[in-house]
């Protein structure tokens, strides 16, 4: 398929006891065999069996570190070519040798994701799949390593599959029908409606899954607001298991806003440590409020602190009102002290906001907290589903699922057959556009970039 062949480390940048060195093309066997020597005298190596060696420089041919060669032919490899991994210790200087002799040996140094990009051009992977080798290689949490393991094994491909499969039987119905009137062939309104809304209830559950596929994928942020002195870093060092913010009995200590990642069961959290929303007087701390009251607006959901220990007042009022509109846990804080907030107000502006009381200080309710967080932002997922974890998977989808809103607004308004065909037939491009047969150098160029070089 290609003519040239390349070579990349395959492990991660750093010191470990395991390296490996990948090359792939039509020269990966001749040029691994220039730079390793088997222990023993072979005539011929051995497929997909790992034979002892060592390491030379084939100017000197002196040996430089003891390895393990193993020989993938193609077809049946990673990339549908001839593959050669060249294992050795785990470290930077020697496997940077490996790649250094074989590009002198002819090979050429692979881009990111071009062992894969070449699986898919191949035809041994679709887009969906290649997507899904990244993802798993970046999981964030043991849910999306699952998830993807499952779609790197064809499991959304298969259901886009049979997606395709009932979209051409809808057609050919529609079709036979235009072609052959007078043969009895024509499918009543009735059945290819039921075929179009079973389409689309399938596609519209693909597209909400992916709420929960970002979570997965990218984790949700959740921005820790309140007034000055309320005890925002206290909750956001409690939360994070260490001590992260700097925590003072003075007001006005966080000035600037501090992320951090946690893990709450099987998803993963951005918290966002903002600075008090109060009046400031100097420049930097209204700085600090202009940032947090942004990261608060684009945030996924918002912990807001109230100080118990402290009577309410309307800038409390005001703040709680701001959340309304978005999924916020109201947290009345410093339960340890004496009370002095007025529950009556709170609850008239709250509206039914989700509410829990805690000593962030002492620890009290933080277990709670956690189980409350990830009940109200981590999405059900009870049914087991296919999740879709990437936006431009979800585009595509929305792009179908209004190809499949207009053909039943069309059949409903009752059109011709003609017509409502012509609805359908885009959705097919559609499909090739989710899986990569209908291939556009920009999104693949989008796709593989975001890989690690040696994937």
């Amino acid at each position: 398929m290609f003519e040239d062949t390349i070579i990349a480390v395959s492990t991660p940048l750093g010191y470990g006891g395991l390296g490996v060195v990948r090359l792939s093309g039509p020269r990966a066997l001749g040029i691994s065999l220039e730079i390793f020597q088997p222990r023993t005298h072979r005539r011929k190596i051995p497929q997909r069996q790992p034979i002892l060696g060592h390491l030379i420089d084939p100017g000197t041919r002196e040996a430089f570190e003891e390895a393990m060669l193993t020989y993938y032919p193609g077809p049946r490899s990673y990339t549908t070519e001839d593959v050669v991994e060249i294992s050795a210790h785990g470290s930077p200087v020697l496997l940077e040798e490996v790649v250094r002799l074989g590009l002198e040996a002819g090979a050429r140094h692979a881009h990111p994701g071009e062992f894969t990009l070449r699986a898919f051009l191949g035809g041994r992977i679709d887009i969906l799949q290649a997507e899904a080798v990244n993802d798993l290689i970046r999981a964030a949490s043991l849910n999306q390593a699952k998830i993807s393991c499952r779609q790197l094994d064809g499991s959304l491909s298969q259901r886009v599959s049979e997606l395709r499969r009932r979209i051409i039987h809808i057609l050919s119905q529609i079709e036979a029908g235009i072609e052959f009137p007078d043969e009895g062939l024509r499918t009543s309104p009735q059945v290819i409606a039921r075929g179009l809304q079973r389409l689309l209830d399938t596609v519209s559950r693909l597209i909400e899954s992916y709420d929960l596929g970002k979570t997965f994928r990218e984790g949700i942020v959740l921005a820790v607001t309140g007034r000055t002195n309320s005890g925002k870093s206290t909750l956001f060092n409690r939360l994070l298991g260490h001590d992260r913010s700097i925590v003072t009995p003075f007001p006005g200590t966080t000035r600037d806003y501090i992320r951090e990642q946690m893990k709450i069961k099987d998803a993963v959290f951005t918290l966002i440590d903002t600075a008090g929303m109060d009046n400031a007087a100097q420049p930097i701390e209204k700085e600090g409020i202009r940032r947090g009251r942004e990261l608060a607006a684009r945030a996924d959901g918002i912990l807001l602190l109230l100080d118990a220990s402290r009577l309410e007042n309307e800038d409390d009022l005001a703040l709680i009102r701001k959340c309304r509109d978005k999924r916020t846990i109201l947290l009345w804080n410093k339960t340890d002290l004496p009370r002095k907030i007025r529950n009556e107000r709170i609850e008239e502006a709250a509206e039914g906001l989700p509410q829990l009381e805690i000593s962030a200080l002492q620890g009290t309710n933080l277990p709670l907290l956690k189980e409350k967080i990830h009940s109200l932002f981590v999405p059900d997922r009870s049914g087991g589903d296919e999740v879709i974890l990437h936006l431009r998977q979800k585009l595509v989808l929305e792009e179908i699922r209004k190809a499949f809103e207009s053909a039943l607004s069309v059949l409903e308004q009752g059109h011709s057959e003609e017509v409502l065909a012509e609805e359908i037939r885009p959705v097919l491009p559609l499909i090739g556009q989710l899986t990569g047969e209908i291939r556009a150098d920009d999104v693949l160029k989008d796709i593989f970039g975001r890989f690690c070089v040696g994937k």
